[in-house]
């Protein structure tokens, strides 16, 4: 039986970084000798109905009495502090970012994840970042302490290196879920002033809610980008790898980033960079290897995408930064040892064998 459950909400095959770190873990963890399973919970999270949170205390419930949970900060922030205590387990939250800091959300709904995730958090044994700046956001914002908080950095595998589309056209490439977050709104109304530049653009994520899709492309349509913007919806990797290695410029025009898993990956196949600061992604990148811009700011966005496209030499040495800083990045056995590390920790304080 395991000593470690991993609770995750929803699909964890969804092509989002934050189930791409769930899943990275899970598949390294028992190569370091930690016993661990994943354990799935309702998809409705963080929007869980009574019923939802019924069948996370009846899952719970089936474990073994003496496991400690490692829970996704996705259904974690909003589990009621009284649902948590009857787990009567040791519980060990990974926060990717706030919840309350989603986009698209009314300032109620804000208000009423930021006390939920606050509650939560401070009942639970030890949190897991993603981050450094989400551990002090977490310490600043909700009051957890610093000794309980572990900051384990997404991790990333060695690619060959990114070598351009080699043609006249500029293969503009962003990849992220398709929702308020991302800001792909904001790259478009960017994009619009740039029409005078010969560039196509992909989006690559999974359509997560259907009206900020059709919002967005009816945007493009509006400019008139139909023919130079392309939707992909979610891909498979080896299509990713593909798509990465064929881009001329990785753009992210997030307004918020816990960390920014594809800032990484891009620079670790060493490709030119434009990006907002939004959250972690000012730190996630070294300044040298990225065009930095505040979120939100669609004409600062497409004065960097100007510079970017209109100058080799400039997207050159983008790419020599982007690159040697990625090959420095850590790798996921690097993450996954760091949160074993922290599960058997807590295992041995709750005197839980392990």
């Amino acid at each position: 039986m395991p000593d470690f459950a991993f609770l995750i909400p929803g699909d964890l095959s969804l092509p989002t970084g934050g189930y791409a770190y769930d899943r990275a873990v899970i598949r390294l963890l028992p190569r370091l000798g930690v016993n661990a399973i994943h354990v799935a919970l309702p998809g409705s999270f963080p929007n869980a109905s009574a019923d939802d949170l019924d069948d996370c205390a009846a899952i719970v419930a089936g474990l073994p009495e003496d496991c400690v949970l490692l829970i996704d900060g996705l259904a974690f922030g909003a589990m009621p502090t009284d649902l948590i205590k009857a787990f009567n387990r040791p519980v060990v939250a990974l926060c990717h970012h706030p919840l309350a800091l989603e986009n698209g959300i009314s300032a109620e709904r804000a208000q009423e994840l930021h006390l939920s995730e606050a509650a939560a958090l401070q009942s639970a044994s030890h949190v897991i970042v993603t981050s450094p700046l989400t551990g002090k956001i977490l310490e600043g914002d909700f009051g957890i302490a610093t000794e309980k908080i572990t900051v384990a950095e997404p991790g990333t595998e060695r690619r060959p290196r990114g070598t351009g589309s080699g043609s006249a056209s500029l293969e503009l490439l962003a990849i992220g879920s398709i929702v308020p977050r991302k800001g792909y709104g904001v790259l478009i109304e960017a994009l619009a002033t740039l029409k005078k530049r010969n560039w196509r653009l992909r989006i690559v994520g999974a359509a997560r809610a259907l009206d900020v899709v059709n919002a967005l492309q009816s945007q493009i349509s509006v400019h008139d980008l139909t023919d130079r913007v392309q939707l992909m919806g979610a891909v498979r990797e080896r299509d990713l790898d593909t798509l990465y290695a064929g881009a001329d410029i990785f753009v992210m025009s997030s307004l918020f980033e816990g960390y920014g898993m594809v800032l990484a990956e891009a620079m670790v196949r060493g490709l030119p960079i434009v990006t907002t600061t939004g959250g972690a992604a000012s730190q996630t990148v070294p300044d040298g290897a990225a065009l930095k811009v505040p979120p939100g700011d669609a004409d600062a966005l497409a004065a960097a995408l100007d510079r970017a496209m209109s100058d080799p030499a400039l997207r050159h040495d983008l790419a020599e930064a982007a690159w040697t800083a990625g090959q420095s990045l850590p790798l996921w056995d690097d993450t996954a040892r760091i949160i074993a590390g922290c599960l058997e920790a807590v295992s041995r304080l709750n005197k839980v064998p392990s």
